[in-house]
């Protein structure tokens, strides 16, 4: 019997009668507590009747009762605070710092036997996720108010790198803003080099060069690395020396150059273009925070970002190396993916701490008006069954894989727990 089995058990108060200790005390279980993922008793904050005497503390859990001895509780005293120790198999009394003897409900035979075999036949799949030949059991109230709390999980996780961003701007929510958009354009292979790129450049200098766009350009591209002397063709030797103006005269230094990644990239998605796309968002927007806060709409949205590359890159996807002649605009994939991994999640941090609930609820819908993801963990839960019809589910279902399935979390899971008590 794991653990982890023996939590879910007590969570969910699932013992087959009334309970009672070794010593024939009943239990009434007025609160089960707080689960404890780090280190510590397994449950804060139980509230327990034992007895005649109501108790409030932690609840310690082990298969068998010595392992409070193996794991050397007893010498731990953030262990001092256990009301309850619950076991599969009461081996032994336990003590605690004072020599009082612990109480302990032995589950021996309280557990429902099928609960723990359907568990573990789950958890012993070989398909790609446990549960891959039972999905189709699942009903849609489950399946859906499930989908809806792991995409909530997601965004309140995404809200860690949005918060840090926030911070390192010292509150300015258009700084961070321009942090993390800057960290989105580069699409996972560059977006720690883009970042850094906007970190180098204060949003304040390009302010103050917003009436040219070939000024943007310079900054960015100069401060990118990308400028070198072996460049020869007119458009690189004009922005050259307009950088190494504003580099002087805003005292710049720019970022290594060889972090740009360009190997196993589409051409479209090379950072040169990305940059000069990111140069005219830069151009042709003040406070796009604030306005993107004020849009109601999702196909005004996506006005911000009709991005088109300036006139060099129709023929260029680098410098100085001609190309076919093709305009380099922002497609509808790239603008969904930055609403889905920055624009909803920082309206959402935003209206947290507005305390808008009207901005939270558009940032989500915002992603149920969006594609669904087209990728390989979204394809395989589709021929397993489920098919993501927007953004938000195909969210929630990467959220699914990647912190459930992948470990086996079923107990945790919605899912999970229906299969196993169905």
């Amino acid at each position: 019997m794991t653990e982890d089995f023996l939590y879910y058990i007590w969570q969910y108060r699932l013992m087959k009668h009334d309970i009672e200790t070794t010593t024939d005390e009943s239990i009434i279980i007025i609160d089960t507590g707080q689960q404890n993922d780090g280190s510590g008793p397994d449950f804060f904050n139980a509230r327990l009747k034992i007895g005649n005497t109501e108790w409030a503390g932690n609840v310690e859990m082990h298969s068998k009762a010595s392992d409070w001895m193996r794991h050397k509780h007893d010498v731990d005293p953030n262990y001092d605070s256990v009301i309850l120790h619950v076991v599969y198999d009461c081996d032994m009394m336990i003590n605690n710092a004072t020599d009082e003897e612990i109480p302990c409900l032995e589950l021996k035979g309280k557990i429902d036997e099928k609960l723990y075999f359907r568990y573990k036949n789950l958890i012993a799949s070989r398909e790609w996720i446990a549960c891959a030949q039972q999905l189709n059991e699942i009903p849609d109230l489950i399946l859906f108010s499930w989908l809806d709390r792991l995409l909530a999980e997601r965004l309140e996780r995404k809200t860690d790198y949005i918060e840090a961003f926030l911070q390192s701007s010292n509150g300015n929510w258009e700084m961070a803003f321009y942090y993390a958009l800057a960290r989105n354009f580069g699409f996972n292979v560059n977006s720690e080099p883009f970042e850094q790129l906007a970190r180098s450049i204060p949003l304040d200098v390009l302010a103050k060069n917003r009436d040219s766009l070939f000024k943007i350009e310079a900054l960015l591209f100069g401060q990118s690395g990308m400028l070198n002397e072996r460049l020869k063709d007119e458009y690189s030797q004009k922005l050259i020396a307009e950088y190494e103006f504003l580099r002087k005269k805003y005292q710049l230094e720019p970022i290594a150059g060889y972090q740009w990644k360009f190997m196993r990239l589409r051409p479209g998605n090379f950072p040169s273009i990305r940059i000069a796309q990111f140069a005219q968002l830069i151009f042709k927007s003040t406070h796009l925070l604030s306005k993107i806060v004020k849009t109601e709409k999702l196909s005004q949205l996506k006005d911000f970002f009709q991005l088109e590359a300036s006139d060099y890159w129709n023929e260029h996807y680098s410098f100085g190396k001609k190309s076919k002649n093709r305009k380099k605009r922002m497609g509808e994939s790239s603008f969904d993916l930055i609403l889905i991994n920055t624009l909803v999640p920082f309206l959402f941090v935003y209206a947290n701490h507005q305390k808008d609930d009207e901005l939270r609820e558009r940032a989500l819908f915002f992603l149920s008006q969006t594609k669904a993801e087209q990728n390989s963990i979204v394809k395989r839960y589709r021929e397993t069954g489920i098919t993501a019809t927007n953004a938000a589910q195909s969210q929630a279902l990467l959220t699914l894989k990647n912190d459930y399935c992948k470990y086996l979390k079923c107990l945790d899971c919605a899912i999970g727990n229906r299969l196993i008590r169905k």
